[in-house]
């Protein structure tokens, strides 16, 4: 019994250990990157907005981004949990395609961008593609009266290449994008 005990102890000791290494090392990671591990707010009209949460616009002269599972709740982030073989989530699918080509008539028979018509896993991402802001660029032309040579020099503006030139893809800020959009004359 004294063996297992003494055995558990020295377990606890190393993984205390092992863990604690593990944390200062991404503690440490968090600081080197760009927002120093914390969120970005950004302040804007007065009101301040969270750049790493997904924001939720309905407004035809904005870029809208991702759909969220969760309603854009960041207390309850999460993804719904159903795949690609679930009846229900199809039709939620299809209806957001439906709904995209609606809102994007310029657009024809264009592929939709997977992300505009599928939420991300935690229902609050606040990336798209470039594509998914390019499939939007007519709209957003149009309903502002603006060439789409400026909407599409915004998007290229506001496009983020990937993290060291290779890590992830390329993504655009929905949030910056519209805010630059606003300043956009």
């Amino acid at each position: 019994m004294k063996n297992h005990i003494v055995l558990a102890f020295r377990l606890t000791l190393v993984m205390l250990v092992v863990v604690g290494i593990y944390l200062v090392i991404v503690y440490g990671g968090s600081k080197i990157l760009p927002t120093q591990g914390n969120a970005e707010i950004i302040t804007h009209n007065g009101q301040k907005f969270y750049a790493n949460i997904g924001q939720e616009f309905k407004s035809e002269k904005y870029f809208h981004g991702r759909p969220s599972s969760v309603n854009y709740n960041a207390a309850g982030s999460g993804g719904s949990n159903k795949g690609p073989s679930n009846e229900e989530y199809l039709e939620t699918v299809q209806k957001r395609i439906d709904t995209l080509k609606l809102q994007n008539p310029e657009m024809e028979n264009a592929k939709v961008p997977v992300e505009l018509a599928t939420a991300s896993g935690s229902g609050l991402d606040p990336d798209i593609s470039e594509e998914g802001a390019l499939y939007q660029a007519k709209r957003i032309a149009k309903v502002r009266s603006l060439s789409e040579e400026q909407i599409n020099n915004l998007i290229k503006n506001q496009t983020e290449k990937p993290f060291l030139g290779i890590l992830g893809p390329s993504k655009v800020n929905v949030l910056k994008l519209n805010i630059a959009l606003d300043q956009l004359k």
